[in-house]
């Protein structure tokens, strides 16, 4: 079945585009960087309170759960409103659930804190998902047809460069002004990303698919209904349906890595936190260097998808057991920190080109209109599948003393799962050839 391209019929210009792409870019640099700093200080602070080790995997607990219970309103929410107006609600949303957080915080002692940490964590993680959602749809209003992997790429490179900076940047500030000081910080952040959003132009479909929003009565057999359709059309979609399940065990797996990475090296090899260190700064360098490749390169569309995307895949497999290889091998610290995070950039590399090459065919593929569900479904279903690889991976590490050994195993499960899926993705994407 040949799938139609959505009807694109706003005239957006090259010099719009790029004014809208460096708005994008400089609004989602701000809000990562100040995001991962205060997620870090938040997690330092609640160690010195509670002395628990959930200190800094509380958010990773909230967030999967939130999205899966705001799956279907999150969803229909961005295919139904305006997007900017979806955008404006929610990041007001979160401005004032700063503000109180920062008023309330210091009324609440030891582990009483994760009181209002909690209630904003979960507002925080409807805004959030609601944010991300929304950006991935909006594409189209933003940016003409030739520009959307520059927008996707650049987007992605301004999230990187803020990985690489924030950890050294977190553990300055925290030291110099607190904890009080990074939510101070993250309110400033969220207005000066709030503001550049306020001034971006949102081209909405000359149909106008947002103007009967206000007469449609919202009740909850509606709302199911809604994101039925969405999921229909997913089924309908086996390019997407076969996607899903590559990514699932793929997340799944990869789970090992980033649980595996720390324990491994600390607990077993007993290197300290210097090569973990050098590790994530490897990966979050691989991650630029993927966005920023992809930003250079021009445009193909559709042209040789199976390659684009079944060739980061395989280097994915192959990296993750390689790194597996390096932990059972090396015998030398430095040798863990130069290789294992040569390993790790290419590991990085091989994903975020993986995700903007699908999440760009996604935008290219789908109606706008469906958009909101199809991503909201996507980014949920892999969010949801990691706190039980996070469970199972920690008992699993806990319980043998060749960690290495996981990350081979599941490397090869994953280089198996793959070629498995090898004909399928083929015949899929012929298939839906427009």
């Amino acid at each position: 079945m040949a799938i139609k391209q959505p009807d694109l019929t706003i005239n957006i210009s090259n010099h719009q585009s790029s004014l809208q792409i460096f708005k994008a870019a400089a609004s989602n640099f701000i809000s990562s960087l100040s995001g991962k700093m205060f997620t870090f200080g938040l997690g330092l602070m609640l160690l010195d309170e509670t002395h628990s080790a959930i200190s800094f995997g509380i958010n990773m607990i909230i967030s999967p759960i939130v999205g899966l219970l705001c799956l279907v309103p999150i969803g229909n929410l961005i295919d139904t409103y305006p997007h900017k107006t979806v955008l404006t609600g929610s990041l007001t949303a979160r401005t004032l659930a700063l503000i109180l957080f920062a008023a309330s915080i210091n009324l609440f002692t030891a582990t009483a804190k994760l009181i209002p940490i909690v209630l904003f964590l979960i507002i925080d993680a409807i805004s959030t998902n609601v944010n991300d959602t929304c950006y991935s749809a909006v594409t189209h209003e933003l940016v003409n047809a030739h520009n959307i992997q520059r927008l996707s790429s650049l987007t992605q490179s301004a999230i990187s460069l803020s990985s690489i900076l924030s950890p050294a940047l977190g553990v300055g500030l925290y030291s110099l002004v607190g904890f009080s000081g990074f939510v101070i910080l993250e309110i400033v952040a969220t207005l000066a990303s709030f503001g550049i959003m306020l001034t971006m132009k949102f081209h909405y479909h000359a149909t106008n698919q947002f103007a009967n929003s206000q007469h449609a009565p919202v009740t909850s057999h509606s709302q199911f209904a809604k994101f039925h359709s969405g999921l229909n059309y997913m089924r309908s979609r086996t390019m997407i349906k076969i996607t899903i399940l590559l990514s699932v065990i793929l997340n799944f797996l990869y789970t090992a890595v980033t649980i595996g990475i720390p324990y491994i090296l600390k607990d077993q090899l007993h290197t300290g936190n210097g090569p973990i260190g050098v590790l994530e700064t490897g990966s979050a360098i691989g991650m630029l260097l993927g966005s920023l490749l992809l930003t250079l390169l021009p445009p193909t569309g559709q042209k040789r998808l199976f390659l684009k995307l079944i060739i980061p895949v395989l280097i994915l497999d192959s990296q993750i057991l390689l790194l597996g290889v390096l932990f059972m091998t090396s015998q030398s610290p430095t040798g863990y920190a130069l290789l294992g995070s040569f390993i790790m950039g290419i590991l990085a590399f091989a994903l975020v080109i993986l995700n903007i090459t699908f999440q760009v065919y996604l935008q290219q593929t789908v109606p706008t209109k469906l958009l909101g569900r199809v991503v909201a479904t996507l980014t949920t279903v892999n969010s949801s599948i990691m706190p039980i690889g996070t469970l199972m991976f920690t008992l699993i590490f806990q319980s043998t003393t060749h960690g290495g050994l996981v990350l081979i195993i599941n490397g090869i499960l994953l280089l198996g799962y793959t070629l498995l899926l090898l004909r399928p993705l083929n015949q899929a994407i012929h298939s839906e050839q427009p």
